[in-house]
């Protein structure tokens, strides 16, 4: 197992990415061992030994949100934890990083380079329009964005009630697509990479890469919330060298 993810995504060369992995912190059971999350009980030291370790590894300075699963984007900003749900970066060596364990998380830079995102797209997020907000905030032609979906639960896992379907058809009909029925009667299946490819091309964006991964079956290398509800959190960050 290795200690990161790099995402495979013809971004420019001073943008860098990646995505933790379980492997390579101090954290224990059950939040074994690199735990990014200080908000899931675990031993707050080893959080902060796992945080230091990661800046060290990077040679960038993380820029961690409160997450409420919500639409806010803010600044990056490594001192002031923000309450947001995505930021976004113009300064090199500050990176956007957004924690996940089932959501989405999507990591945004421009062909030229100049500026990168992170969002945190749970479905309330996706469907409130958490990814809309985070381009909003770049302020980017849309054929200028390329947009990386990191690791997440994946379709065959991803059973949702019809609420959840009723919010997205709420704005996009064509999201129809990404739900199937479950076997169990009344509910259904989610693909939350395609829900947010269909945000993400209503709002012109094409480059869009990534996907594939499950984090609910991946027990080796990523944490998953559906799968153990008491477990930690790995980051997805992105930042301008």
């Amino acid at each position: 197992m290795t200690d990161w993810l790099t995402p495979d995504w013809p971004a420019p060369a001073n943008v860098r990415a990646c995505v933790t992995t379980r492997e390579g912190g101090v954290s224990q059971a059950p939040f074994d061992s690199r735990n990014l999350g200080d908000h899931v009980e675990d031993d707050p030291q080893a959080v902060a030994e796992n945080r230091w370790r990661l800046t060290a590894e990077l040679g960038c300075q993380p820029a961690w949100l409160r997450q409420v699963h919500g639409v806010v984007v803010a600044e990056a900003d490594p001192v002031v934890v923000a309450e947001a749900d995505a930021s976004w970066s113009s300064t090199p060596g500050i990176a956007s990083a957004v924690l996940t364990a089932d959501c989405l998380p999507a990591l945004f830079c421009d062909r030229a380079g100049t500026r990168v995102a992170a969002a945190h797209a749970g479905w309330r997020g996706l469907a409130g329009g958490v990814l809309e907000a985070t381009l909003d905030a770049l302020a980017l032609p849309a054929d200028q964005v390329l947009v990386w979906l990191g690791p997440a639960i994946g379709p065959q896992a991803f059973e949702v009630g019809p609420e959840v379907r009723e919010a997205f058809l709420a704005t996009h009909p064509q999201a129809a697509v990404a739900f199937q029925p479950s076997s169990n009667a009344g509910r259904y299946m989610a693909d939350i990479y395609q829900l947010a490819r269909i945000r993400l091309a209503a709002r012109g964006v094409e480059s869009v890469y990534g996907g594939g991964f499950c984090t609910y079956s991946d027990t080796e290398r990523f944490y998953s919330y559906r799968r153990s509800a008491r477990t930690g959190r790995f980051a997805s960050l992105v930042w301008l060298a």
